[in-house]
């Protein structure tokens, strides 16, 4: 692991900053304690980070889970209640890890996993344009539509100038110079440069920015638009701010709903960036989802003992990791010994960052998930991987990410019944000379309901004195609706004086008296149609 921290220390440090701002703004939109966020944060990064077997993967707090969070907490009475059900939910979640359902996150499209990226990506640039001019009304890190200051997503884009800060602009820009060159200029001159990155250097020039100008009128940057972490006086006041789940709330049935549903939001976050971030990964390892399970559910276990908010898997750290060269879960380690250390040691200086600095190294982030060269590389896919990919992101920027997701795969699934729909078999006319026509209907290798909606139509439009020659040679399942459609038929083909060959690996049968009698007499043997 240790092999490649030359690339995983740099990496590390771009995540802290990354991670530092969303764990205390998630922490705050939740209506929790502003150190549950970072408590949450260092056990995503230590704990989860080491348990899992995801390289370049990232924990911690959820902005999807904000809403659950701030709801369950007045509806259980206190935070500390709260934090039992966050418990179980680990514990439901190692259940999920036995149980292997880890497997489920394979079965998204990979449109709408790319849609997840991009929409998440527009998410984070629009989400971060109002904090990059000092308009700091919304927390760090939401990603709803609606926001908690009675705004949505572009309302707040175009009140910014109400509420311009021009320190906030000035340091903004030019840490977003900063970072733009380190990353196109110096970074392919030498090693050097990749080794310290442009986001550190960004964030060093905020705080000596913010140190120099403190007096001046027109550029001071007041501390509302500031990093805010709590700063204990001393040990005994550090520890206090750990909360201790109540455990006498157990017994309440609220407690069990609310650990229920963020056992089940939270794998399906964690298992969408699993299955994000391996797409990603430019060495294109491939993450046991259900060993993730049981890292995550072991995570919250503890994250819940010690006052933490619930952890997921989270994109937004994650693809910064990726995108800073991170190539081990190293990096994903040390940036939760750094958000330790740091609110231990130096939180006085962390108070110093200016938040738009940190919505500057943001807004790469963004922009490097929603490249406008990918909008033309899914539109050459065809409409079928295009109209998916586009709900999925038009759904994110204009809910949430869940709902998004959501919406992209309820059209993905339209799309593959649509495609099996066509696809369940073949047709081959044929004109005989005597007037009567012949066709060759070849079923595909699998037959199931979606497909009875072709098939009868076929069925229903053949014409009179029509010669029908059904092919099974090559279909291992019919579905039993199949074999109901083909036995009505019957009566209908007699009507219409159509002659019926039916070909199978038992041979071929004329005008088959029951199609129903004929599939259920085939032998245990039989393969091509079991």
């Amino acid at each position: 692991m240790f092999k490649n921290i030359k690339n995983d220390l740099p990496a590390s440090i771009v995540v802290f900053f990354v991670a530092l701002p969303l764990c205390l703004g998630i922490a705050l939109a939740s209506g929790a304690p502003l150190f549950s966020g970072v408590i949450a944060g260092i056990i995503g990064g230590v704990i989860v980070g080491s348990l899992s077997g995801s390289k370049l993967g990232v924990s911690g707090p959820a902005a999807g889970l904000a809403a659950i969070v701030l709801t369950a907490i007045g509806t259980l009475g206190s935070y500390e209640n709260f934090l039992v059900a966050v418990v179980l939910a680990g514990i439901i979640q190692l259940i999920f890890g036995f149980l292997k359902a880890g497997v489920i996150g394979y079965y998204f499209p990979s449109s709408v996993i790319k849609g997840m990226l991009t929409g998440i990506g527009i998410i984070i640039i629009l989400k971060q344009i109002p904090h990059f001019f000092g308009y700091d009304a919304e927390p760090e890190g939401a990603d709803s539509f609606l926001e908690v200051s009675g705004e949505n997503t572009f309302s707040s884009l175009f009140n910014i100038f109400d509420h311009l800060i021009l320190g906030s602009v000035v340091i903004g820009v030019l840490g977003l110079a900063v970072i733009l060159f380190w990353d196109t200029v110096l970074a392919k001159k030498a090693k050097f440069f990749t080794v310290i990155q442009g986001p550190l250097i960004a964030v060093v020039l905020g705080i000596i920015f913010y140190l120099l100008t403190g007096s001046n009128e027109t550029l001071a940057i007041s501390t509302s638009h500031l990093v805010s972490v709590p700063i204990p006086e001393d040990l005994n006041s550090f520890l206090g701010q750990f909360s201790f789940p109540n455990f006498a709330a157990i017994t309440n049935p609220e407690v069990w709903i609310v650990a229920f549903t963020i056992a089940l939001v939270a794998s399906l976050e964690t298992l969408l960036s699993v299955e994000a971030c391996d797409k990603l990964d430019p060495n294109k390892n491939v993450t046991p989802t259900n060993r993730e399970l049981l890292a995550q559910g072991a995570g919250n276990i503890i994250s819940g003992l010690v006052g933490g908010l619930p952890i997921t898997q989270v994109i937004v750290r994650s693809s910064a990791n990726v995108q800073s060269g991170g190539k081990t879960k190293l990096s994903t380690i040390l940036h939760g010994f750094f958000l330790l250390i740091s609110v231990i040691l130096i939180p006085s200086l962390l108070n110093k960052i200016p938040l738009s600095v940190l919505a500057a190294i943001l807004l790469v982030v963004g922009y490097k998930l929603a490249k406008p060269a990918l909008f033309k590389q899914m539109y050459k896919l065809g409409w079928k991987q295009f109209v998916p990919f586009v709900v999925t992101v038009v759904g994110i920027v204009f809910t949430d990410l869940l709902v998004g997701i959501g919406l992209g795969l309820a059209v993905g699934i339209v799309v593959i019944l649509l495609k099996s729909y066509q696809n369940s078999h073949f047709l081959h006319i044929e004109d005989k000379s005597n007037g009567k026509h012949k066709i060759k209907m070849t079923l595909a290798e699998e037959v199931t309901f979606f497909n009875k909606g072709a098939i009868l139509k076929e069925l229903d439009s053949l014409p009179r004195d029509t010669s029908l020659e059904i092919n099974l040679i090559k279909t291992r399942y019919l579905d039993n609706d199949i074999i109901e459609i083909l036995e009505d038929f019957l009566h209908k083909a007699k009507e219409r004086n159509i002659d019926i060959k039916l070909i199978s690996k038992r041979g071929i049968v004329e005008n088959p008296t029951s199609f129903i009698h004929f599939f259920n007499d085939r032998p245990k043997s039989d393969l091509s149609l079991s």
